[in-house]
């Protein structure tokens, strides 16, 4: 203890201790000033959540003739989850979203990489292409599945392209053959969505650093070399982002694919979307699409965690 500090009555030391600083201050007064708005945060957040897994635990159906407060008399414990673990249809259902996130997200991923390398540069007519190109994405996706189940026609455009290019008259029933119907929906999500990548990605690409490329180019790297050593581990994190947003919204597809084929022909288009809104929507089992819900939102959860930490393991290794 310093001379200064000694000749300081012990009261008068613990009353300047205990006393709040002014940042201590600021904390508590944005805390109460914030708590209300943070509370309606989390009771929109957690009571639906809470809602769910308690219907989820009954055979509760708006035809039961119960509120949904009197659900408990219908009470089954897990036979829900016991359900969705035999049921074939869900597992289907599951395995073509699957394919179809499989397919369309790196698809739009290495166009949407092509797409901003290019738009990287200045080129003629840029602004105008740059608008263009983002058009798909300001698309309502109803209205493009509307555009979609019309172009994919027997008597549609893209028959009547491959008739021309073909020479013979071509009348493909798109939307009636299982696998073509699958192949048409990854067709317009791609279009619709690749916008979307080209966007994240020109923001990340742009925010490479101009004086590591110039290093770079005068130690004679080609442009091959400046974009794997330079620009990829540079964009790791935007990637990560990219894929991940991707990933979950394509997991989620429904609006296009409803409109062009309504899951059909049969189930050979149903993805889990598709599948949980004919359960709510025609068969009113309402207990059991709260399990399938909860169910996919904690798969959803978890890929969203993952991605997270991959994210910021590649902040902390430097590129």
């Amino acid at each position: 203890m310093s001379a200064v500090t000694a000749t300081i009555p012990e009261d008068v030391m613990k009353t300047v201790q205990a006393k709040p600083t002014l940042r201590d201050e600021g904390v508590k007064l944005g805390f109460r000033l914030t708590l209300p708005a943070q509370i309606l945060v989390l009771f929109i957040a957690v009571f639906p959540l809470l809602m769910q897994l308690y219907i989820s635990l009954t055979d509760w159906s708006p035809l039961s003739g119960l509120g949904w407060w009197s659900a408990w008399s219908l009470w089954n414990n897990f036979a829900n989850y016991t359900d969705l673990a035999a049921d074939a249809r869900f597992w289907s259902a599951l395995k073509r979203t699957a394919i179809v996130m499989i397919v369309c997200v790196p698809a739009e991923f290495l166009l949407g990489l092509a797409l901003a390398t290019l738009f990287a540069d200045e080129f003629p007519g840029k602004r105008i292409f740059y608008s263009i190109l983002l058009m798909p994405m300001m698309v309502v996706p109803a209205v493009a599945g509307y555009m979609f189940f019309m172009l994919f026609q027997s008597g549609g455009p893209v028959n009547d392209i491959l008739s021309a290019l073909s020479g013979f008259p071509v009348t493909i029933a798109w939307l009636s053959d299982p696998t073509l119907a699958l192949i048409a929906v990854m067709l317009a999500d791609i279009w619709q969505w690749t916008p979307l990548m080209f966007l994240i990605l020109l923001a990340g690409l742009v925010g490479v650093p101009e004086d590591q490329i110039k290093a770079a180019t005068l130690l004679g790297a080609n442009p091959w070399q400046r974009f794997v050593t330079i620009v990829l581990p540079k964009m790791k994190t935007i990637i990560i982002i990219a894929l991940a947003i991707r990933v979950i919204e394509n997991f989620k597809i429904f609006d296009t694919l409803y409109i062009m084929t309504g899951g059909g022909p049969g189930v050979a288009t149903e993805t889990i979307s598709v599948y949980i809104y004919k359960l709510t929507t025609q068969d009113l089992i309402w207990g059991y699409v709260a399990a399938i819900a909860l169910a996919i939102l904690i798969v959803l959860s978890i890929a969203a965690v993952f991605a997270m930490k991959r994210m910021a393991r590649a902040r902390e290794v430097p590129a």
